[in-house]
């Protein structure tokens, strides 16, 4: 019997797997300050923090607590933010969500009332205010989908900034492993088709391939539970009426 597939090792932990705390800074998070109270506080610095993309705005506020916030495109030392009710709808700015016109941009959004904010935090996110009903108010992600939460979530206007850091590649191996090292991901990482059959599903045969389809059931049992795992949607789509075809 050979080794358990790379898929069920990292399931069952290790120090390998684990994110590394060294370098972390703070929770990027509002502070805790009632809806009902208005707050201003100014950026005194802007700081990275290891393994997050968006580089993080240290927000001095008035009754002197420090808040550390995913600095929001063109956020600079000395830009004041607001926060609480009766605030403006510009950028920086923090309020609930049934204060937000429909259509605005935002982020760093909170998905339970007083959580500090929890969706999108990464570089160069931004969803949008999409409607305000009775159930709550409704936001359109960047991958298309749509939400409704509560109208006392807080979030901040605008764009996460750091949206271009992906443009830059890696060149190299070892900066990419510092990169994967940083966001608590192994690397490298080998292919299923290149291992041996004893070590993983897809190994083995004269040459690189699967075999079999790879597409398995979530029920799958965990041996054999590798590859595209209740996938939706796999390969090109069928076209039911050969007359469709594009010519």
């Amino acid at each position: 019997m050979g080794k358990r597939t790379l898929v069920r090792r990292r399931g069952r932990g290790g120090k390998q797997f684990r994110a590394i705390i060294v370098g972390k800074i703070a929770p990027a998070k509002y502070p805790n300050y009632k809806l009902e109270d208005r707050h201003t506080g100014k950026v005194v610095d802007i700081v990275h923090e290891r393994g997050r993309d968006a580089p993080l705005a240290k927000v001095l506020f008035e009754d002197g607590k420090f808040s550390y916030i995913p600095a929001p495109e063109g956020t600079v030392v000395g830009n004041i933010i607001e926060a609480g009710t009766g605030t403006a709808a510009t950028r920086g700015n923090i309020m609930a969500l049934e204060s937000v016109p429909d259509g605005t941009v935002v982020c760093n959004i909170e998905k339970n009332v007083g959580d500090g904010g929890k969706l999108i935090k990464s570089a160069g996110a931004a969803a949008v205010v999409f409607a305000h009903g009775t159930e709550g108010v409704t936001i359109k992600f960047p991958s298309g989908k749509f939400l409704t939460l509560n109208s006392k979530c807080r979030a901040m206007i605008g764009t996460i900034s750091g949206a271009g850091r992906k443009e830059k590649p890696f060149l190299k191996a070892g900066n990419r492993a510092k990169y994967m090292q940083a966001h608590g991901r192994l690397y490298p990482t080998v292919r299923g088709i290149a291992q041996a059959a004893v070590y993983h599903p897809h190994g083995g045969g004269r040459h690189q391939h699967i075999g079999r389809q790879s597409s398995v059931g979530r029920t799958t049992p965990p041996g054999r539970k590798v590859g595209n795992i209740a996938p939706r949607k796999t390969g090109r789509g069928r076209i039911k009426d050969p007359n469709q075809r594009s010519r």
